[in-house]
């Protein structure tokens, strides 16, 4: 965009979206949001998807998300319009997926006095979101996208809400594209702290029964290359979570699978047994850990996380590390390369998981009528697509069979509501990923109730 060209607000707002890399957006228009929708007319590089309910913008902009690593943008008119977002906008926070949601608002003068369609949205969002501005002079847009999609972006991903009153729309500014960030209180940690990591190196080296515990963080980092790369280098057998499916390929013989309520006996097994558990990007929900005292109760714990409100919330670790998963695990590999071991430190580990996986592989009965078995209907999937489709899923007991009977092989391949358990999400979260996508089979697999 040409600097300090005259424009109105609506316009501004769609430049600074295109600046923003971004170029596509899902949204449905009301009464407040039409200059906007106007000024979407001219846009070069940015697509609008109509959908046909808010709440399917908010899951199809975190499908987009979660398919691409990009931020998902949706908007909404104000009011009714806005507050059908709320479920969606929740879904992403309790996934920590990047979002920008644009809500218009009712005219900066009406604020407060219950005016037609006024909702306080940026009020009810502050439980769910990262951030979230409300923007009083036209002349804030594009330094409040600027920053919307970096807060979003970075450290512990997640919503960002931009609510915009209708004048603000209609006021002009000189737009100019913005580089510079000021974000003083903003300043997610990175690097991990170098002892926390010797430290994490020699408790790795010194473990018999190792357990590398991995979650959906190591996903939103980009982290699987680092991850690989330390599994093999000391023989470290992995599970994942829910949302942690796909950042270790299951086809490899150090994946136990997925761990937990829904997980394979092998996996909760071994995570009972060890002496180490290596948790990166991972939370320690109630559906991974169950009773919390009895949860890996012979460890000693390692938690990576970039979130540091996580990093003992639910279990006090040994060495606790605060850092993005990819530069830790890095770090973490690289400090490993320097220290010797010996494979047979875990080799009888290795064999005990080995036989659990030959005794207690994933199994299901046939129907005695001849119909056609859910876990059948997964597995026929996962021959056809040969492991590479983009899997979404609603909630509810289909999505824990397509959890288990799908093979994961690569990051960004299983996309579901795992926090909220937010039913209808499949269908449109689907549409996103396809959107971002495009060179992908995506199936959306849905049960009886959403």
């Amino acid at each position: 965009m040409t600097p300090d060209k005259r424009m109105k607000g609506a316009q501004a707002l769609v430049a600074a979206l295109e600046d923003e890399g971004c170029d596509v957006m899902f949204g449905f228009p009301g009464g407040v949001a039409i200059p906007f929708y106007d000024a979407l007319y001219d846009a070069k590089n940015l697509r609008h998807v109509l959908v046909r309910h808010e709440q399917g913008a908010a899951h199809a902009a975190d499908g987009y998300a979660r398919a691409t690593g990009r931020v998902g943008v949706c908007t909404s008119t104000s009011g009714p319009g806005a507050t059908n977002l709320v479920t969606g906008i929740a879904t992403a926070y309790l996934d920590s997926v990047p979002l920008v949601a644009i809500t218009w608002q009712v005219r900066s003068d009406l604020i407060g006095t219950d005016a037609f369609q006024e909702a306080d949205v940026t009020g009810i969002t502050l439980p769910i979101v990262k951030h979230s501005y409300l923007v009083k002079d036209t002349a804030e847009l594009p330094r409040v996208v600027h920053e919307a999609f970096h807060i979003a972006s970075t450290g512990r991903p997640g919503p960002v809400l931009i609510d915009i009153p209708v004048d603000v729309a209609l006021g002009e500014i000189n737009y100019r594209k913005v580089d510079k960030l000021d974000l003083p209180g903003y300043k997610p940690t990175v690097m991990g702290h170098i002892r926390q990591v010797r430290a994490a190196a020699r408790a790795i080296n010194e473990a018999e029964r190792p357990v590398l515990y991995v979650g959906g963080g190591v996903i939103s980092s980009g982290a699987a290359p680092e991850l690989l790369r330390l599994a093999e280098l000391r023989r470290l057998p992995v599970t994942t979570t829910l949302m942690g499916l796909g950042a270790f390929p299951e086809t490899h013989e150090l994946s136990m699978g997925m761990l937990g309520m829904h997980g394979t006996v092998t996996a909760n097994y071994a995570v009972h047994e060890c002496d180490l558990l290596i948790a990166v990007g991972a939370r320690f929900d109630d559906r991974v850990t169950g009773k919390l005292k009895a949860f890996a109760p012979h460890a000693r714990v390692i938690h990576i996380d970039v979130d540091p409100a996580e990093v003992g919330k639910n279990v006090t670790p040994l060495i606790p590390i605060v850092g993005d998963a990819k530069h830790v695990l890095a770090a973490l590999v690289k400090e490993l390369e320097g220290l010797e071991w010996s494979p047979e430190r875990t080799a009888a580990w290795l064999a005990r998981i080995a036989q659990r996986k030959r005794e207690h592989p994933l199994s299901y009965e046939e129907p005695a009528d001849g119909t056609l078995a859910p876990q059948c209907v997964i597995e026929a999937i996962d021959r056809v697509t040969e492991h590479d489709a983009v899997i979404v899923t609603d909630v509810g007991q289909h999505q824990m069979w397509a959890a288990q009977y799908y093979t994961y092989t690569f990051p960004r391949q299983f996309i579901s509501s795992g926090g909220l358990g937010t039913m209808g999400y499949g269908l449109p979260a689907s549409i996103g990923a396809k959107v971002g996508r495009p060179d992908k089979t995506v199936i959306d697999i849905s049960g009886d109730g959403g």
